[in-house]
């Protein structure tokens, strides 16, 4: 019995260790989500603000003639950015987004697609799903940059405005909440397939204040615009490309911090419980020979008299 109870004691020293792991991982992701949410939120009004400039424009304009407003078929070749995390320990955050991106492949049997990965695991889901990878790049969503997704965008607008892709996409998970992230692929070229904003961070978690109503005007505003609106064009719509991609970067950047962040919170509950476990199976090894040594005694005793 001696034996079983150093055996014990030792596991419940190990998964002490271990949950002492677990609860650091937890409060580093919560730390990196905090910084991640508050990024996102900072983004979001510069995208917002580039796109009522392209609703302008579009009041004034045939902007249609634009390559990048233009819907074009023939080619059956789209391109996918795909986001996934470069580390694993994050619950099912990887799983889901490989997942989704299955189902966009399944939807589209007949199209070859391009894909850039953003992600050591999206590298790993693109070769296990067949897909065909152009460009990867990894430690990206542990310091997402702005000046990471400018490559990525230029590859996507060349290939584009030269006829080589007829759509493109972005796959990300979008942050919904600290318990809840969805996975989405969503189009971005042409941009009039698409006419909504990336994910509700700021929506959802980090607004604490009333933002007032914005004021509606009976008549829309006389705008001059230098050197011309299809000039401007070609300098704001790979700006809110850029403004995009980055966003569903820093997306999802905070889901993954929020997934492994709940991920370790699990195990480090689990790892409780194991203790408490191994605790009451400890206590009772450690009567059950106390009781024997107490019955030995007086079993000796009992013989001398």
């Amino acid at each position: 019995m001696a034996v079983n109870k150093k055996t014990i004691q030792r596991r419940i020293k190990s998964v002490k260790n271990t949950r002492k792991i677990t609860k650091a991982m937890e409060l580093v992701a919560a730390a990196k989500m905090k910084k991640a949410t508050d990024a996102v939120s900072g983004s979001r009004p510069y995208v917002k603000h580039l796109r009522e400039l392209v609703r302008e424009i579009s009041d004034r304009t045939d902007i249609s003639k634009h390559p990048l407003l233009r819907k074009r078929e023939g080619t059956g070749r789209v391109i996918l950015v795909l986001i996934m995390s470069d580390r694993g320990l994050a619950g099912g955050y990887n799983v889901q987004m490989q997942r989704a991106a299955r189902a966009f492949k399944d939807a589209r049997p007949d199209a070859t697609i391009d894909v850039i990965t953003m992600g050591k695991r999206a590298a790993h889901a693109a070769k296990m799903l067949g897909l065909n990878i152009i460009e990867t790049y990894t430690d990206v969503t542990s310091s997402p940059s702005a000046e990471t997704v400018r490559p990525i965008v230029k590859t996507i607008v060349d290939g584009f405005t030269t006829s080589v892709y007829d759509e493109a996409f972005i796959g990300y998970t979008d942050f919904r909440s600290v318990v809840s992230q969805l996975p989405t692929i969503m189009s971005i070229l042409p941009f009039g397939e698409r006419d909504r904003d990336l994910g509700d961070v700021s929506e959802r978690v980090m607004d604490t204040h009333d933002v007032p109503e914005p004021v509606e005007q009976t008549e829309s505003p006389e705008f001059t615009f230098e050197p011309g609106e299809l000039a401007i064009l070609d300098q704001v719509l790979p700006r809110i490309m850029e403004s995009e991609v980055y966003q569903a970067l820093l997306e999802a950047a905070a889901s993954e911090h929020s997934a492994r962040m709940m991920a370790m919170k699990s195990a480090s509950d689990a790892a409780s419980d194991m203790i408490d476990d191994l605790t009451l199976t400890y206590n009772q090894a450690r009567q059950a020979a106390i009781t024997q040594e107490i019955a030995e005694i007086s079993s000796g005793k009992a013989a001398l008299e």
